[in-house]
């Protein structure tokens, strides 16, 4: 829960220190300039709201690893990218984006305070503890926080904690660990496909290079 707050707190900050002219930079999502990741953090964030309002009776059906399944790359062409595309654009200012991401993110984040961890949550058909909601959320916060800062190099990154954590969460999902003396980043990165493995990377993975990229929904 802790992690989660930090993670959060971290990249809506990372987000409040862009100047306007980031909004237009790309991301590291596919087919995403900053001002769209900004906006789908948006709606991250009422998702959080939305699954932590309604408690559900019924016992857990999936855990901070199994919330995850491995999906198709991203295209940048699925409908609800586009839309995504077309919201952001309809904001014309970043300061309204930046301004609703704080109003909406700060709810979500007072909400996950007041949070009973054992609370059980329904999402997309599924029942989780709200740790276990929350503990999934961190990868989700900490790769965004990657690509909102791929193109912006003096920006900060993500905490080294939530990092680890996301690693540790990735590995668990993949069912093999990434080499050791990667940086916690590089195994973000490579894993998911948010860039690709060097030559020497490649051959560090062996066999398991063929498994990759790790794409999550």
């Amino acid at each position: 829960m802790d992690l989660f707050s930090r993670s959060w707190a971290a990249l809506r900050s990372a987000v409040a220190g862009l100047a306007d002219e980031d909004f237009a930079r790309p991301s590291g999502c596919t087919g995403w300039l900053v001002r769209d990741l900004v906006c789908h953090l948006v709606i991250d964030a009422q998702d959080v709201l939305i699954t932590l309002a309604p408690p559900v009776d019924s016992e857990p059906t999936r855990d901070a690893v199994t919330y995850w399944n491995v999906v198709e790359p991203p295209t940048g062409t699925d409908p609800l990218d586009a839309l995504i595309v077309r919201l952001a654009a309809a904001y014309e200012e970043p300061w309204l984006l930046k301004f609703h991401l704080d109003d909406v993110g700060s709810a979500a984040g007072r909400a996950v305070e007041l949070a009973d961890p054992e609370l059980r949550v329904g999402t997309r058909d599924e029942v989780l503890t709200a740790g276990d909601y929350l503990a999934a959320y961190v990868l989700e916060w900490t790769l965004h926080h990657l690509d909102l800062i791929a193109h912006l190099p003096d920006a900060a990154g993500p905490p080294a904690e939530g990092l680890a954590r996301s690693r540790e969460l990735l590995e668990k999902i993949a069912g093999f660990a990434f080499p050791r003396s990667w940086p916690d980043t590089d195994a973000l990165r490579v894993g998911t496909g948010r860039r690709a493995p060097s030559d020497a990377e490649h051959a560090q993975l062996g066999d398991v290079a063929a498994k990759l990229p790790l794409a999550l929904g």
